[in-house]
């Protein structure tokens, strides 16, 4: 049945469904709570979710989320252009600067590359990444990818992608839980990952 088809109830349970993790059951829940028990944060998160759709877009270099066409950080004068860090999602940009280890930039993949899924390379923004490289004073380069299956496959597919390219690039230390997510842990083992990080590949001439 299509969404047209549906009445408004159900067609606000279809939409709750696209986030993670969220089933028939837990949308319904939530659309429970938010029709019967809290019609007023329903009407903020409605006005939050609009305001959100129309001003925020990805930066033009480091692709986090923005309203200009810089982000604060990319912005900034006093980073060192000549390092770049490579994470999955912005949660992980606000880990690393909770956890003052790198005063370098940043470029974000926004997704994972998933083992399971064939390796599915659209999941990740690539092309954004070479035209971000083609451009650029980067000397260094920091793959700081969970250590995760997703995480490890993700570092695979850039590190191949850098292999034959003039960079030093280096990847988090071990030090960190295995199958941690960056977002979770604390800043002094993130900080130790950072300053303890394994060199993958060393400055090549071109």
């Amino acid at each position: 049945m299509s969404n047209k088809n549906l009445d408004a109830y159900s067609q606000l349970i279809q939409a709750l469904r696209i986030l993670p993790n969220v089933g028939a059951k837990t949308a319904q829940r939530m659309a429970h709570v938010l029709l019967q028990q809290n019609r007023e944060g329903a009407e903020k998160l409605a006005q939050a979710l609009d305001n959100a759709l129309k001003q925020v877009h990805n930066c033009a270099l480091c692709n986090t989320f923005c309203e200009d066409e810089l982000c604060y950080l990319c912005a900034d004068k006093q980073r060192d252009k000549t390092r770049l860090m490579i994470v999955h999602m912005p949660a992980d940009v606000v880990a690393m600067e909770l956890a003052r280890c790198h005063d370098g930039l940043y470029f974000v993949l926004m997704g994972y590359v998933n083992p399971t899924q064939n390796m599915d390379l659209s999941q990740i923004a690539l092309d954004k990444l070479v035209a971000r490289l083609s451009a650029s004073t980067v000397s260094e380069i920091i793959i700081a990818t969970s250590f995760t299956a997703e995480g490890d496959a993700t570092a695979y597919i850039v590190s191949e992608l850098l292999k034959e390219q003039p960079y030093k690039v280096s990847r988090l230390a071990r030090g960190m839980p295995l199958g941690s997510e960056l977002e979770y842990v604390d800043a002094g083992t993130l900080a130790q990952a950072v300053y303890e990080r394994q060199l993958l590949q060393e400055n090549k001439e071109m």
